[in-house]
């Protein structure tokens, strides 16, 4: 027993003296609240790593974003220790400049990889390389107005499949004299709804490889055509991200579907409206099909330029890989964690005010292993352009089956990527 405890005294001295040797300065970039979710890990990290001083700078989701490429471009000058990346652009960075971010499998990241969920890591490796880690997953489903389903006698419980929305969305308009819609689709102005929509019946703008364009694959025209019927049965409002607020807060839309990182817009919104609100998981294209969808996401990535490597992998690890750095992270702002782990963790199972005492995060990162992965690879910006436009010409008309507009679209992503359309 005396040597087992003297054993470990050495490990915990040994682990002690590691941490306490790690020292210097690193610089982190990253934008708005994923900026302070980062500073809000800061106290714990260094409880651990005292002598690693951590330095979040909030330079704005674009300016990251074209630093980040300008560095690279320059042989990465002038480029942090640690960098935040949206999962949907990794790849153009990867891509483009093979060399400019650390291949994190020398640091340990392998170790890491059945911690996360398989969809998280499509866009963060190359072959055998781990370029970042994975950080907030964007898992989709429906926030709901409460009082207003009650009003219409709609429970959410009995919504399983998209008919089952529509037929919903036919009963609040007949309650609410035609005043209150289901949802809000972004149409002409992005194709989050597609993405979805798509994702979960397991197809994206190209394939899982990154090879083949595959826009117009059954799954994806299977997702327009439920955004069609939806318009058709005018249970869902078009309008932007704005709108969409303004809509949440006037009480004329009952449901909003998105990422669960969207629970923070809703709740710093319409604070107002504290304990009407719900979630559920968002309806299937049929009966037991699949109810999980990703949309968003960053992860955490180390430019090659790195002085203090070291320090950097530590503070990585330590906001992504651990319960402690992800639950605080969630607690203060929000971000919705990818490290599965999580899940055991009590604030996890804990009732949220705001939504009716609902414990939601139980529900929402219990979707994270039922995510079919999706690749945006380094033409996801074309490709998102590409479906807003053809969406919109769709729901106008233009096209006169989902099928014929996909075709469209992928011959024109094909055209921009020099990619094969996938047969």
């Amino acid at each position: 027993m005396q040597a087992r405890l003297l054993g470990l005294a050495a490990l915990l001295g040994l682990a002690l003296g590691q941490s306490t040797a790690l020292r210097g300065e690193i610089t982190v970039w990253s934008w708005d609240i994923a900026a302070k979710a980062l500073e809000a890990v800061v106290p714990g990290f260094n409880k651990l790593y005292p002598n690693v001083k951590v330095k979040v700078v909030d330079l704005g989701n674009q300016q990251v974003y074209d630093r980040g490429l300008a560095g690279c471009a320059a042989g990465g000058m002038d480029l942090p220790d640690v960098y935040s990346v949206e999962n949907n652009e990794a790849e153009v960075f990867w891509s483009r400049f093979p060399n400019c971010f650390t291949d994190l499998t020398g640091l340990g990241a392998a170790q890491l990889r059945k911690d996360f969920p398989e969809f998280k890591w499509t866009e963060l490796t190359m072959g055998s390389k781990i370029f970042a880690i994975p950080w907030d997953a964007g898992p989709v489903v429906i926030f709901y107005r409460r009082d207003l389903y009650q009003q219409a006698g709609i429970d959410p419980a009995k919504i399983e499949t998209w008919d089952d929305f529509i037929a919903a969305g036919k009963r609040m308009l007949q309650a609410t004299g035609g005043k209150v819609k289901m949802g809000t689709i972004a149409n002409g102005q992005d194709d989050e709804w597609f993405r979805m929509l798509a994702n979960q019946n397991g197809c994206f703008y190209f394939n899982n490889q990154g090879t083949a364009v595959t826009i117009n694959q059954p799954g994806c025209v299977r997702a327009l055509e439920i955004i069609k019927k939806l318009v058709d049965a005018g249970v869902v409002v078009f309008g932007g991200w704005n709108e969409q607020i303004q809509y949440i807060k006037a009480g004329t839309v009952a449901s909003a579907m998105f990422g669960a990182w969207y629970e923070g817009t809703i709740r710093s919104n319409a604070p107002e409206q504290a304990g009407k609100w719900g979630v559920y998981l968002m309806p299937a294209a049929q009966k037991g099909g699949t109810r999980a969808a990703n949309l968003g996401g960053s992860a955490l990535a180390i430019p090659a330029s790195s002085k203090n490597k070291e320090a950097a992998w530590a503070f990585v690890k330590y906001a992504l890989a651990t319960a402690e750095g992800q639950v605080t992270m969630l607690k203060e702002y929000g971000l919705v964690p990818s490290y599965l782990p999580v899940l055991n963790d009590p604030y996890v199972r804990k009732p949220q005010p705001y939504w009716g005492n609902q414990p939601i995060w139980q529900l929402v990162l219990g979707t994270l292993g039922k995510v079919p992965p999706a690749r945006g690879t380094q033409f996801f910006q074309e490709a998102r352009q590409i479906m807003t436009t053809i969406q919109a010409d769709f729901l106008a008309g233009k096209y006169k089956t989902a099928k014929e507009a996909l075709d469209a679209a992928a011959r024109q992503l094909s055209q921009a990527t020099g990619l094969p359309i996938a047969r």
